[in-house]
């Protein structure tokens, strides 16, 4: 609880996975890649309760082995490829009324930790704000991007003056990271997004940023975890 508001904290957690199979329960570092969401979400200070939403008995049962609360399964029409996050979201709140605040914590973002959950939800709180996301700068700036056109000549994506510009001189960008989003529940339901022109950011430095999607993925965040 936070400010006397009720968190619910909802790992969405499908058992498709095309680029990395099985993705959600593969072992990092010794341990189901969920179960460090789990214990982010346990250790936070705010969060009122943590549900897992899945579809996947294996993945409930993983989950359940390691302290993780699944109090239903996902329907089969929410889990499917062209199924979006916050249709899984929608149900969970449905599920489980009563709470004042949202977070959407992917098992993904293992690194993430219970202070920057709990650093996500007072930015929201502090700047009065109806979510709030995390962010990290990102590692070459947007800046010096280009996209490619059908002669295969590249064409800068902004004024083509900021590519001959020092990265410090440079306008700071931010992109998601995936790893926290938090929101109003009621302000939720209705924009059906975390993200707006009210939405606020929480910074996070990129060795807690990295989102699982590939083997090579999973092996930096060992690397990571190693250094901690």
């Amino acid at each position: 609880m936070i400010d006397g508001l009720r968190v619910l904290a909802v790992v969405p957690a499908r058992g498709g996975s095309k680029g990395l199979p099985r993705k959600n329960i593969l072992d990092l570092a010794g341990r189901p890649l969920i179960t460090w969401t789990l214990a982010a979400a346990r250790d936070s200070q705010y969060v009122d309760r943590c549900v897992v939403s899945t579809d996947d008995v294996e993945i409930a049962e993983v989950s359940r082995a390691h302290g993780g609360d699944v109090p239903f399964m996902r329907p089969a029409e929410l889990a499917h490829d062209s199924a979006d996050t916050f249709g899984a979201i929608r149900h969970a709140i449905e599920q489980l009324p009563g709470f004042d605040i949202v977070l959407i914590l992917q098992p993904t973002s293992p690194l993430r930790t219970d202070a920057d959950i709990d650093g996500t939800l007072v930015q929201m709180q502090a700047h009065a704000a109806p979510a709030c996301v995390s962010v990290m700068e990102p590692a070459k700036s947007p800046y010096w991007c280009y996209r490619v056109n059908d002669d295969n000549r590249l064409v800068p994506l902004l004024d083509p003056a900021y590519s001959r510009m020092r990265r410090q001189d440079l306008p700071q960008t931010f992109a998601l990271n995936g790893a926290v989003y938090a929101a109003r529940v009621d302000w939720l339901l209705q924009h059906q997004n975390c993200l707006s022109e009210q939405t606020v950011a929480y910074a996070m430095p990129a060795e807690r940023s990295v989102d699982i999607d590939t083997a090579f993925d999973l092996r930096l965040a060992e690397l990571y975890l190693q250094q901690r």
